[in-house]
């Protein structure tokens, strides 16, 4: 199966061809995949090379004159390392474009430090106005990149993943979806956890809710969720920092008795890097690790 980046330059290649506003900026990485768009179109594909705050100001000015900027690279180069141009460039000068990020918390661990970026949405969290996307399959990132370009002059970011769920649901840039119901908690599953939640939760009495756009935050849909069990127990599995979406959960049940346990990545840095599955295992978010602390958390009354 195809990866989401994989899907990433063709969707964006298509929307060049067929909008004149949709440009593209690169700071060297992923520039091969936009060989021939850079052919077709050497004014709205531009490669700024290992400039990372370039990308985000050359991204703002393009929106300035009325263009819709993508802006891609790793997603520590692309949040991270940039974020004061992110802050000010787009933000300060209330301008819209799309950040599309690879590499995840962990994706390219040989990669080291430098090249994750667990903390990513929790940053842009300080910031006012983003929408965010957490695709967890292929499919579904096409369906969201191509959400995102065409959400007129708003600023949306789009974090992908080689991490994938199996099947693709059916997800329109805004809800949560019901996947499972129960009546003892309710587990929110964020991109590429679905999987690893549903097997975690087999044979729990529990709600399962799959959330591929984290912000806004469908706060409707997990108060509905809530409402509906005998206790508003709910847990958060974000592949990123442990925690980024408690406070929107908090606010989302501000008026009813709740408790809130947020499950992702851990704040301590992992420095025998290996494998992503021996990272996913390390920070507990594999089946096994997920059942035990969802359990451990909503109680014996979770279990059917």
């Amino acid at each position: 199966m195809d990866t989401m980046r994989d899907r990433f330059a063709p969707v964006v290649s298509q929307l060049l061809d067929e909008d004149p506003r949709v440009a593209v900026v690169l700071a060297e990485i992923g520039r091969d995949r936009f060989v021939e768009a850079e052919r077709l179109h050497p004014d709205r594909v531009i490669n700024v090379g290992i400039r990372e705050q370039l990308l985000i100001g050359t991204g703002a000015g393009l929106a300035l004159t009325g263009l819709r900027p993508v802006m891609h690279t790793f997603a520590s180069f692309l949040v991270e390392r940039p974020f004061e141009q992110v802050k000010l460039d787009l933000g300060h000068q209330d301008v819209g474009g799309v950040l599309v990020s690879a590499a995840a918390s962990f994706d390219w661990p040989s990669g080291g430090f430098t090249h994750m970026a667990p903390g990513d949405v929790a940053l842009l969290d300080t910031l006012d106005g983003w929408t965010v996307h957490v695709p967890g399959h292929p499919d579904e990132a096409e369906t969201l990149l191509r959400h995102a370009v065409r959400a007129g002059d708003d600023r949306v970011y789009v974090r992908l993943s080689v991490q994938s769920n199996r099947e693709s649901l059916a997800v329109d840039g805004e809800r949560f979806l019901t996947v499972r119901e129960g009546r003892s908690g309710v587990v929110v599953a964020v991109g590429p956890m679905l999987d690893a939640v549903l097997a975690a939760t087999e044979g729990l009495d529990v709600t399962v809710l799959y959330a591929t756009t984290v912000r806004p935050f469908d706060a409707g849909a997990l108060r509905r969720a809530a409402g509906a069990a005998d206790a508003a127990d709910v847990v958060i599995v974000e592949p990123y920092l442990a925690g980024t979406s408690t406070a929107a959960a908090n606010d989302a049940l501000a008026d009813l008795p709740h408790r809130v346990l947020g499950l992702g990545v851990g704040r301590r840095e992992l420095r025998r890097y290996g494998q992503i599955e021996e990272h996913v295992a390390a920070h507990g978010l594999d089946p096994a690790s997920l059942r035990d602390r969802i359990s451990g958390f909503l109680g014996g009354r979770a279990r059917g």
